[in-house]
């Protein structure tokens, strides 16, 4: 099956995968004849079988985010034989990458490819059976419900606390169940969130650490292993939730520590019904009145804007203003240019990451100077 890349809709008559499928979510049935003999060994697994399987061709994922967690997810979910794999970045590859996010290569940084754009492409021919659908955008609370409607599940791997609240929000409002997914260092944390049955994000974690709290990968690093280990649980954690073994999904967070030789399993509290989201159902950071519009990037020193008035840009008029200040690249994805020591990269949905600061200040002087305020 060849890819299909897609950024968001441009007002043009194309494929739009920014939107819901068409399809309820689960309504595909497959029989036993038609399975294909690729799935051979994992139907040989009890755990899932000939009618797990069938549930897996029928079913629909989508990913927030494919750094480092959301590649290894990808892949193992497209190789295990899932129906639907949205994938749903805002990011293009960077070297710093290479290191641990296993999709991509030296090409797709040369190429200053759009991360969801490259792990489409690498998919497609790892399994030409499951549609990979690759979606440069933003989850915020104006594209959330275009973005994950009309999925079975949602696997989280962002690198942010706003994201992650967000995402809750609705999977709580819509009854999607989504799993947590987080690694810093050679430590990572993993649960799953089963709306109405289990505790919320916000049960668990009522708000973000303040910033510069908590670790992150800028000042704390990563390593590529522990990501392949959360990565793997939550794909574990996927893979229950979608075959229907309900009574084997984790009611547990994950901890470990590679470094320091440590697993444990942690009880998750009980669902708090004074809780904003799942029990007052005060959705917050849906609504918009919880979140920022800038976003440190996890790993980077980079803060990316977005626009609340969801306006877009013609990139072929931005790399023309830009050449008065530098030498722009473009592709039809984004417009990148270095100015005064600062990289900034911008987006047809009007977003903007600016690399070289972590302060949101500079970053929305910089898109205000050379953008548009």
């Amino acid at each position: 099956m060849a890819a299909k890349v897609v950024t968001a809709p441009q007002g043009r008559s194309e494929p739009d995968h920014g939107s819901a499928p068409q399809e309820p979510a689960g309504s595909g049935s497959t029989s036993r004849a038609e399975i294909p003999g690729r799935y051979s060994r994992q139907i040989l697994f009890e755990g899932i079988g000939q009618d797990g399987q069938a549930r897996l061709i029928a079913s629909r994922v989508v990913l927030v985010g494919c750094g480092a967690l959301g590649t290894v997810q990808a892949s193992l979910l497209v190789r295990a034989g899932i129906g639907v794999l949205r994938i749903i970045d805002r990011d293009f590859v960077e070297e710093s990458n290479l290191q641990r996010q296993v999709l991509f290569d030296e090409e797709d940084v040369r190429a200053v490819l759009p991360k969801a754009v490259a792990a489409e492409r690498k998919l497609a021919p790892v399994n030409s059976l499951v549609k990979v659908e690759g979606v440069v955008d933003d989850v915020n609370p104006a594209t959330i419900g275009r973005l994950l409607s009309g999925f079975d599940l949602i696997v989280d791997a962002t690198d942010n606390f706003d994201a992650r609240f967000l995402v809750n929000d609705f999977a709580v409002k819509t009854g999607i169940p989504w799993i947590y997914g987080a690694c810093v260092g050679s430590y990572g944390l993993t649960f799953p969130v089963l709306p109405d049955e289990t505790a919320c994000l916000r049960c668990v974690f009522e708000s973000a650490p303040p910033p510069g709290l908590s670790p992150s990968c800028d000042t704390a690093g990563v390593i590529g292993p522990i990501v392949s280990a959360i990565a793997s649980l939550q794909a574990a954690e996927a893979l229950k939730i979608l075959t229907g073994r309900r009574e084997r999904i984790s009611r547990r967070m994950t901890v470990i520590d590679l470094w320091e030789n440590r697993h444990d399993a942690i009880d998750l509290p009980p669902r708090d019904p004074r809780c904003p989201c799942c029990g007052r159902r005060q959705f917050d950071y849906l609504d918009g009145a919880l979140g920022a519009d800038t976003t440190t990037l996890c790993g980077r020193n980079s803060v990316q804007i977005r626009r609340r008035d969801g306006g877009r840009l013609d990139l072929d008029e931005v790399a023309r203003r830009l050449l008065a200040f530098g030498s722009p690249e473009k592709n039809r994805f984004l417009v990148r240019v270095t100015i005064d020591g600062l990289t900034l990269t911008v987006f047809a949905d009007g977003r903007a990451i600016v690399g070289g600061t972590s302060d949101p200040a500079i970053a929305k002087s910089i898109y205000a100077r050379y953008v548009g305020a």
